[in-house]
């Protein structure tokens, strides 16, 4: 039943009619603002303080990033902050585990100078000096008034590899190896029963927020409810962003786009991409890939809960709300990836992937169906008669198949991902995520404008 469950987006282990809908209920903005509204009631009514966890890691480079903050969320807000400290990720929900952790933490050295944060370590720390650290938090007193101040310090001593100042610290707090073991089980199992598997994470209320990228969610909410504090006026780790709002210039550079059908964050960046286009000098070219639960993966219950939820709220926050949801998986992906190869040679790859992932996650439209692929062909100016030729064909296999080579030549496995080339080709640069599109327009600012 948890195997089941476990992959209920895969057609092997649950009906389309079944999985549209658990789709469609995790995305529900009805339910999203039903849960809001009980959570808060109850809470009124058992007069609890708006207590808020963080979950912890000490050697996760986006926990060092969101540990920054918490003095600052504390003193900003009226709540209660509760730190748990956690340990390894749930790995059902790692996917390309050597992949992942050289990407996280080349994206946090990338990321960090935005939020005016210092963070320059080339790898990640030595296992003795995790373990101190991990065995100091777990002797500070949780409700300590300086646990924040204490965990902040570790963090820059760890992650600046300060053998020193750990040793200073474990001289005044100390644990055994057991109860740090304890401490980190007792800290995971409150993260797992919190529907959540990494560090770096807030939890409120029955919803969860991701590190600094997600941190204004929460701040909106409490704002929303009345918890910010009168003297403040501003969100705290805000991004402080060079590129402008359009950038106008002779020379382009190429900005290669790895979409999947089946991704609700590939569905919310095709806004931004197609303005991106339009607003800076690039040549965009379209490079699909199959998704991941089409490429042999499995996606845990848990996590595609908090995906397909957190993809909702996204939408709503860049006003490209997902309404309807037709989940593609299946045949109807291979039945519309077989016409983007003839139709990207027309020059239209991109507006015919934007029309497919507005199908499945506006429309509730089945792509698979023909006469919707005619509509669609038909709409973007091209015969339908020629294109149809190549309907169920196999030539986009291979073509798909590079891609997703291609992309994880920049470490990146999931979707959307990026690439900024010189217009050569030469001197890429990659991103995963709808999340750091700002981050491409630093980058060709930087190149061209900067």
């Amino acid at each position: 039943m948890i195997k089941a469950f476990r992959n209920f987006m895969s057609r092997r282990t649950i009906s389309a009619k079944a999985r549209n809908h658990i789709m469609n209920t995790f995305s529900s903005y009805e339910l999203f603002q039903k849960i809001r509204s009980e959570t808060e009631s109850a809470r009124q009514a058992a007069n609890r303080p708006h207590e808020v966890l963080y979950f912890h890691k000490v050697d996760d480079p986006y926990s060092h990033l969101t540990i920054q903050c918490l003095e600052q969320l504390k003193s900003s807000y009226e709540i209660t902050l509760k730190f748990i400290l956690v340990g390894e990720e749930n790995l059902d929900a790692v996917h390309e585990p050597s992949l992942y952790n050289i990407y996280c933490l080349q994206d946090v050295k990338r990321i960090a100078p935005f939020y005016n944060i210092d963070f320059q370590a080339n790898e990640y720390p030595a296992k003795e000096l995790v373990d101190m650290a991990n065995s100091i938090l777990t002797a500070v007193q949780p409700e300590a008034e300086d646990l924040i101040e204490i965990a902040t310090k570790i963090s820059s001593a760890l992650w600046q590899g300060d053998a020193a100042a750990l040793d200073a610290l474990s001289s005044s707090y100390f644990a055994t190896k057991a109860e740090v073991k304890e401490n980190l089980i007792q800290g995971n199992k409150i993260r797992d029963e919190k529907g959540y598997y990494f560090g770096s994470a807030f939890y409120y209320e029955k919803e969860l927020y991701w590190g600094v990228d997600r941190l204004p969610h929460l701040e909106e909410r409490l704002t929303d409810l009345g918890a910010k504090k009168l003297h403040e006026n501003q969100n705290i780790c805000s991004l402080e962003l060079n590129a402008p709002k359009d950038l106008k210039s002779d020379q382009k550079l190429n900005l290669y786009y790895y979409p999947s059908l089946n991704s609700p964050y590939t569905f919310l960046s095709t806004k931004r991409v197609k303005q991106m286009r339009e607003d800076y000098p690039v040549n965009l070219i379209t490079k699909p890939v199959l998704p991941m639960l089409m490429r042999m993966m499995t996606i845990p219950g848990f996590k595609a809960k908090y995906i397909i939820s957190d993809a909702a709220r996204e939408g709503r926050k860049h006003n490209y709300e997902m309404k309807s949801i037709y989940s593609p998986i299946g045949k109807p992906a291979r039945k519309s990836y077989s016409l983007f190869p003839i139709i990207d040679e027309a020059g239209k790859g991109f507006e015919y992937i934007e029309a497919l992932l507005k199908a499945s996650f506006q429309d509730g439209i089945n792509i698979g169906d023909e006469s919707f692929l005619q509509n669609v062909v038909t709409d973007l100016g091209l015969d339908w008669q020629v294109i149809k030729k190549d309907l169920n064909t196999k030539r986009w296999k291979k073509i798909l198949n590079d891609n997703v080579e291609d992309m994880y030549a920049g470490n990146c496995w999931g979707v959307p991902s990026f690439k900024i080339t010189d217009q050569d080709g030469s001197n890429p640069f990659y991103v995963w995520g709808q999340d750091r599109m700002w981050l491409l327009k630093e980058e060709i600012f930087k190149r061209i404008g900067g």
